[in-house]
């Protein structure tokens, strides 16, 4: 290595208290992907500066199409076309913003992905995964599915998968004879399973705010956990067939690893899931390994620390799981 080598002050202020292992990424940014994103910020200042004016010349359409139709011609109909005109306008107006945040997002997750031998698709198609998560109660029914964001690999030895998921159920009306049929969201948010190699001797379910799921307690057989810590146990939802283990899993360090997940996530509703040999997660939440508002230079080293904190909080929990494994396994006498 290098010892010369120096990172720019602004690269090393973003990486300040992340985990070690996320430091070399560092000289990966400064030489290789910093020059790249700096070659298209011309088009990013050109595309957001086209996206400002749509904006503005969309809301001036709605607003003045909106006051005609509401004081001039009373016309409701004229209102709604004004408003829809508007919108169009500036979606149209940020159609290059979007597909230079979609690329973006390659030129920074693809190369934090291949530097710890992870494989990243944007678009999965339909993630087999999630029918798991359906039998686990993780999440509701659903009629129609959209997938992005899969990461997929090993941290420590635990294999692990990540996908986001889009969940619609359809909802039939009947008013006046006519029936109307709608696709409403019951489920946005992002999906885990880590893979340990080695059974759970139970089934133990968590969950922050059960919301729907609720009224349905824990899965047959299943009994409310005992924690060790009576500030998390009424913070969290817990049901197990196996009181001795969900009591060794559910540590308050652990239960912090779910609560930092899902702060990190910026999500809500977290639930898992111990079951087989599998960990499975579900967090409601806003997309993540996102490139960040592109109404900033893009090359601003802001946008990997956030997108490492990403990573960092898969990792972690993978970490606080397998240490309490092994805990486990030596209260056990097991080898």
């Amino acid at each position: 290595m290098d010892e010369t080598f120096q990172l720019e002050p602004d690269i090393a202020e973003a990486l300040v208290d992340l985990p070690p292992e996320f430091a070399r990424f560092g000289r990966t940014y400064q030489t290789d992907i910093r020059p790249m994103l700096r070659t298209r910020e011309a088009d990013r200042q050109k595309a957001a500066q086209r996206a400002r004016y749509g904006a503005l010349a969309g809301g001036a359409v709605a607003l003045a199409g909106g006051a005609a139709g509401l004081f001039l011609f009373n016309m409701q109909e004229l209102v709604i076309i004004s408003i829809i005109a508007g919108v169009g306008i500036g979606a149209a107006a940020s159609s290059a913003l979007r597909t230079l945040s979609g690329e973006a997002k390659e030129f920074l997750v693809r190369p934090i992905a291949d530097s710890f031998d992870l494989s990243f698709r944007p678009k999965p198609g339909r993630v087999q995964t999630l029918d798991q998560h359906r039998r686990l109660g993780l999440v509701p029914s659903y009629d129609r599915s959209n997938f992005e964001d899969h990461l997929s690999g090993a941290h420590q030895g635990v294999a692990f998968e990540f996908f986001e998921a889009h969940l619609k159920e359809r909802r039939t009306t009947t008013s006046n004879g006519r029936t109307r049929t709608k696709y409403v969201t019951v489920f946005r948010g992002q999906c885990l399973r880590f893979e340990f190699h080695k059974r759970f001797f139970g089934e133990t379910i968590v969950r922050r705010d059960a919301g729907w799921f609720n009224v349905f307690g824990g899965r047959k057989g299943m009994d409310r956990a005992r924690l060790e810590d009576p500030e998390f146990e009424k913070a969290f939802e817990v049901y197990t067939n196996d009181q001795v283990e969900a009591r060794f899993l559910l540590t308050p360090d652990m239960m912090q690893s779910l609560v930092d997940l899902e702060e990190t996530f910026r999500g809500k509703k977290l639930r898992c899931a111990f079951s087989g040999e599998h960990l499975f997660l579900a967090v409601e939440g806003a997309d993540l390994f996102e490139p960040g508002s592109m109404f900033k230079p893009l090359d601003n080293p802001q946008r990997v620390r956030e997108l490492l904190l990403d990573f960092a909080a898969v990792f972690n929990v993978i970490e606080r799981v397998s240490a309490r494994r092994k805990a486990e396994a030596t209260a056990r006498g097991e080898p």
